[in-house]
């Protein structure tokens, strides 16, 4: 164990104090929103995405030391462990290593040397791998294992049979077999070419060359994926005049020996039939491992910037769920999301009934107050965008709209979840609802989705899915908790995200509710089935009760600090009313006249906490989302045939990817901005530049309305 944390405090570059003490709270029982907020003093500030690397890390290398203890006792049972073999196992520090030694030991199905084991030619195959017969005959070396009765009928028999055992020893030789992967990997490189001559998303790789060592992670899942599809070969090659060389350098003696070249053709033997296909799948696999920890590292930041977009507060919004034939489902939503009103227009093909449409659209304006328009960007998007943008200028009501992502939303109207919240509605009409509400609070409404179906990554159908999911569910569950929840109206699919609360404790927080009315006070959750102690400590301080018995209830100020809250107001000379009132203005002032570190000494909490809790007590209720700039809303559009080159314009980061960023300019088709033209200085990754949600300007570079390909760039937009 003490190995394990002095290795994540060298790799995480962090104090070793900092990681025991992070270890000793995940191994109590804590959960990484939990550690971030409330243990800062313990941990040394180390915030949430710190701590889920050293999570991640952690499991990595405890099951990495288990697997080493389970190799070398499964060795010892064989009588086989020897002082060597110990002592590679202490020194191996990847999973790939300790399987290369267990290698040798490991029950293998029938192979060739199997088979010519079982003939006895093992001893022959001593002999010949020695080299020391200077002179003589290999057939009379050969004569004394020559035996019809187990399969070997001549020298050349028993010769072939013992080079077979000789090529799987060298192949299982763990140290042969790092070196050829280090040199495969330093100097292969990856070939596609291509499988079948048709237009294809692949076609830039159906001559294609790359370095091993320095292809980029996007192109890795890329070329799987062509493969797949059967689009692409793809191969890898290695150095194998270099490899053999050093291999021979190892196994073949130099002196003259009437055996070298049998041993030089089991070598060959060794690396081409055995070693070269296993070591091309491994470098493959761990290419596409490090491919899809890059595209999931991709997937969690635009994920967590997609659910931290500032939600539209305040306004009555209607959600529109664009389609053809089957028209515009309309949902009416009012400021806390509760539904006023459905139905359907058909402004779209084949219908066209774009007057009648046009009459309904302005009513609902006229009787719900309708501030903003949600529109949906999937099928007919266009047609309903067209159709609104007239709609709003006929009014002159200051009616704006936003085109609204619906990634998901499919998912959510046919869920359980979906017909739990809305029993009375069609399917169609919840995904309006749900695209009115994204606008209102994207957090609250995505979280009802599989994160997975919010598409804001690149191949995520080709990476691990357990290993995606659970990335993902862990960007979630931070988002959610940094900006809390109202415990009086939040969903149970929301609830569930909260640090110690899981699906069935959401659930009975709900019943609770729903039985016993609002929750006064923090302390009610004690109330609740199977919310103990030890949830409370972990949830508490996430749930806000607007309007509470205690206007503390309402921060993020966990039950566990109220004392020294109270004797921090006390010091400065205020009380609670104060903070429900507003008054604290001076506060801040006055602890820094007194002297941070003395009035936390007084208080009885860290710096940190101290600092947390003067900011909450400051503004109460606060949501963190409210300090980013607001969505960009429209009131007019483009059509991508009005698109000139040279044109600025500004619009919203839709996906940011390995290779550039998708930016919605508001002609439904998203443009890139290539990673070349992000900035007028060298950027290694996107996200060094821009962010899901954000608002940028972007000139047009190049229009392709046959490919529906819109080329954008960030430089000298002024």
């Amino acid at each position: 164990m003490a190995d394990i944390l002095s290795k994540l405090a060298g790799e995480l570059n962090l104090k070793k104090s900092q990681v025991e003490n992070t270890v000793k709270l995940i191994d109590d029982g804590n959960t990484i929103p939990f550690i971030a907020r409330y243990r800062k003093e313990v941990t040394g500030g180390l915030d949430d995405q710190v701590l889920r690397e050293l999570f991640d890390r952690l499991t990595y290398l405890r099951n990495l030391e288990q697997r080493r203890e389970e190799v070398r006792r499964l060795i010892a049972e064989q009588d086989k462990l020897t002082a060597e073999v110990n002592e590679a196992l202490d020194r191996a520090e990847t999973l790939q290593e300790i399987e290369d030694i267990y290698r040798p030991y490991k029950p293998k199905r029938r192979t060739r040397a199997s088979i010519a084991h079982e003939k006895g030619l093992e001893p022959l195959a001593a002999i010949i791998y020695a080299q020391s017969w200077k002179t003589g005959d290999a057939a009379e070396a050969a004569a004394p294992y020559i035996d019809p009765d187990k399969g070997v009928s001549s020298a050349e028999e028993a010769i072939a049979g013992a080079l077979d055992i000789i090529a799987e020893m060298i192949s299982d030789n763990a140290e042969y077999r790092k070196k050829i992967r280090e040199m495969t990997f330093r100097e292969g490189v990856l070939v596609t070419s291509a499988k079948k001559e048709e237009d294809s998303p692949y076609q830039m790789y159906y001559d294609f060359r790359e370095p091993v060592s320095r292809i980029a992670p996007h192109r890795v899942l890329a070329i799987n994926r062509g493969e797949r599809e059967e689009y692409l070969s793809v191969k890898l090659e290695a150095p194998e005049e270099r490899i053999l060389d050093w291999l021979k350098s190892r196994t073949v003696l130099k002196e003259e020996s009437i055996f070298k070249t049998f041993v030089e053709k089991a070598v060959e033997d060794a690396y081409s039939r055995l070693i070269k296909p296993a070591i091309e799948n491994e470098i493959r696999s761990s290419l596409t491992e490090a491919a899809s920890e890059q595209a999931i590292k991709v997937f969690r930041e635009n994920l967590r910037n997609l659910l931290l977009q500032p939600p539209v507060k305040g306004k009555v919004v209607l959600g529109m769920d664009p389609a053809y034939r089957t028209g515009v489902k309309l949902a009416v939503v009012d400021e806390t999301g509760k539904v006023l009103h459905t139905g359907v227009i058909y402004p779209t093909p084949p219908q066209n009934r774009i007057e009648e449409a046009g009459k309904v659209v302005k009513a609902l304006v006229e009787k719900y107050g309708i501030d903003v328009i949600a529109i949906g960007n999937g099928t007919a998007s266009r047609e309903t965008e067209i159709f609104t943008a007239g709609v709003i200028r006929e009014m002159d009501r200051g009616v704006k709209y936003m085109v609204v992502s619906e990634a998901g939303a499919s998912v959510y109207s046919a869920s359980k979840l979906g017909a739990e919240e809305f029993p009375d509605y069609d399917v169609s009409v919840r995904s309006a609802i749900s695209i009115a509400r994204r606008l209102q609070d994207p957090l609250a409404e995505l979280v009802k989705i599989d994160p997975k179906a919010i598409g804001v990554g690149q191949y995520q159908h080709d990476m691990n899915q357990k290993r995606l999911g659970e990335a993902l569910a862990g960007v979630v569950e931070d988002c959610v908790n940094s900006v809390g929840v109202d415990l009086n109206t939040a969903s149970a699919a929301l609830l569930s995200y909260i640090s110690g609360i899981n699906a069935a404790i959401a659930q009975n927080i709900v019943a609770w509710r729903e039985e016993n009315g609002s929750f006064k006070s923090r302390k009610d959750l004690l109330k609740v089935k199977k919310l103990g102690p030890k949830v409370f400590e972990q949830c508490a301080g996430f749930l806000r009760i607007p309007g509470g018995e205690n206007i503390l209830d309402n921060t993020s100020v966990h039950p566990e600090s109220y004392e020294s809250c109270e004797k921090l107001l006390k010091l400065t000379g205020h009380t609670l009313e104060d903070v429900a009132a507003r008054r604290l203005g001076d506060l801040q002032k006055k602890v820094s006249q007194m002297g941070l570190e003395q009035v936390a000494e007084q208080t009885g909490v860290g710096v940190p906490t101290l600092t947390d809790i003067i900011r909450e007590l400051m503004k109460p209720g606060r949501d963190p989302r409210d300090e980013l700039p607001p969505p960009l809303l429209s009131e007019d559009i483009m059509r991508m045939e009005d698109l000139k080159p040279g044109m600025v314009l500004s619009g919203t980061v839709r996906n940011v990817v390995d290779f550039g960023a998708f930016v919605d300019i508001g002609v439904h088709q998203d443009g890139l901005v290539h990673i070349s033209e992000l900035s007028d200085r060298f950027v290694r990754h996107p996200m060094e530049v821009v962010s899901v949600g954000d608002i940028v300007r972007v000139r047009v570079l190049e229009v392709d309305l046959k490919r529906k390909r819109i080329a954008l760039s960030m430089k000298h937009t002024g």
